[in-house]
């Protein structure tokens, strides 16, 4: 009786010690200043995750403007493991499913770290005050967010983002290049204008000259169909409430130049553009789905990228030189001011510092970093890889997947090239 009793304690005493472990992350949260409040949240994948709301100043350089709280998502895996920080570009609401693990961080086994971009869903400061909307500003939350929980993950750290986020990876090794040990930048461009110049001719010799043909051919029939799909158009708008500083005519046109733009991004195969015989029901759908009306919403999800693509970011223009005939607008040029800035920012002045900056500090730097980009991707046009000289670097490795677009990854690449990035990653969290 009494062996029985003992064992009961024993397993008892087990069971406390594992709740108890699984609990650690949490004491740790609430005796740090700098997150006012946290919850847990369900995982599949991670013993402890939570939802913190860290306490970030709205103006870094002056603290006394004031304060907003940026949410950052923190899964734990042990102390002891190195941490994987995402360098979120937009809204990070999607590391809320129980299911969610990002690439490297399931790779390496590391706790992962994924923080929202100011002036995104909950870490927009109010009131919205857009000069404090810049790369630096941004950086700078991601450097307070490291300090603060490098303190209890010593070990190896790798920034991460993809796209935008890549782009912030990107920037927040520039700005503090002793922050992490590790940048993997996806798919990540450096543009140097408000309208770069370099996606278009892009855009006019990617892939091959058949396939482009059926591009092409495609917004051509859209044009040609206006007298049909304008109604349709018009109706799918006011259906989704939504509303524009120009004329819907001309922004079924801007929908048109950018049908292009997006077939390459995300590698949609020619068998899945409609002939153009196809009935006005199939060309529309089609053009919608890769092309919607929504992404112009200037008062939309996008709009502090827009006002950050036009003051430091930079973007793509449009050739509407094969256009020209159906075309209602005059020109898209500056069509970011025009189209999608809010009223107080119209004609706001491109700034290249940023730009400038990273620039100078990848060629004079050898940082171990890693970029990937796909070939078909037209933000590859802007990739790092069109100019960075990697012949006396050691650490700076760029990998561009043939045929990749902008859903590259690790795992899409082929098999030669992961091995080659994951001995890197491998090799570096074991130094």
């Amino acid at each position: 009786m009494r062996s029985i009793k003992f064992g009961l304690l024993f397993v008892l005493a087990m069971v406390c010690s594992v709740l108890s472990a699984q609990n650690m992350l949490k004491d740790k949260l609430s005796t740090m200043s700098e997150i006012k409040e946290f919850k847990p949240l369900e995982s599949t994948v991670f013993p402890e995750k939570y939802v913190t709301y860290f306490v970030q100043p709205i103006d870094h350089k002056n603290p006394a403007m004031g304060t907003f709280t940026q949410r950052v998502y923190v899964m734990h895996r042990g102390f002891d493991r190195p941490t994987v920080i995402v360098t979120e570009g937009y809204g990070a609401m999607y590391a809320e499913r129980p299911k969610y693990e990002e690439e490297i961080s399931k790779l390496y086994n590391t706790n992962l770290i994924v923080v929202e971009y100011r002036y995104f869903l909950e870490s927009t400061p109010q009131p919205k005050d857009w000069k404090y909307l810049t790369v630096e500003q941004s950086v700078d939350d991601l450097h307070a967010v490291r300090n603060a929980f490098k303190a209890i993950y010593p070990n190896k750290w790798i920034a991460t983002g993809i796209s935008k986020g890549g782009q912030t990876t990107m920037f927040y090794r520039t700005f503090y290049p002793d922050d992490v040990d590790i940048s993997v930048p996806y798919v990540a461009p450096l543009n140097y204008g408000i309208e770069d110049g370099r996606h278009e001719p892009f855009i006019n010799n990617v892939s091959t000259a058949e396939d482009r043909k059926k591009v092409q051919d495609f917004q051509l029939e859209v044009l040609k169909r206006r007298a049909t799909l304008q109604p349709m158009f018009d109706e799918y708008i006011a259906d989704k409430k939504l509303s524009y500083s120009v004329p819907l005519d001309e922004l079924y046109d801007y929908c048109v130049l950018e049908y292009s733009f997006a077939i390459w991004q995300w590698g949609v195969t020619m068998d899945k553009i409609p002939a153009v015989t196809a009935s006005d029901k199939e060309i529309f759908d089609h053009w919608m789905k890769q092309s919607d009306p929504s992404n112009f919403n200037r008062e939309g999800y996008f709009k502090s990228f827009f006002v950050q693509a036009a003051k430091e970011l930079g973007y793509y223009g449009y050739d509407t030189k094969p256009f020209k005939k159906y075309l209602r607008l005059k020109s898209a040029k500056g069509w970011v001011n025009r189209l999608m800035l809010p009223d107080e920012l119209k004609g706001v002045k491109f700034d290249k510092a940023v730009a400038q900056k990273v620039t100078k500090f990848l060629k004079e730097n050898d940082p171990k970093m890693i970029y990937i980009y796909g070939s078909i991707d037209p933000w590859s046009a802007s990739g790092v890889f069109q100019w960075l000289d990697l012949k006396h670097k050691k650490n700076l490795h760029i990998f561009v997947q043939d045929g990749g677009c902008h859903a590259t990854r690790i795992g899409t690449m082929p098999e030669k090239e992961q091995t080659q990035i994951k001995n890197l990653l491998n090799d570096w969290l074991n130094e």
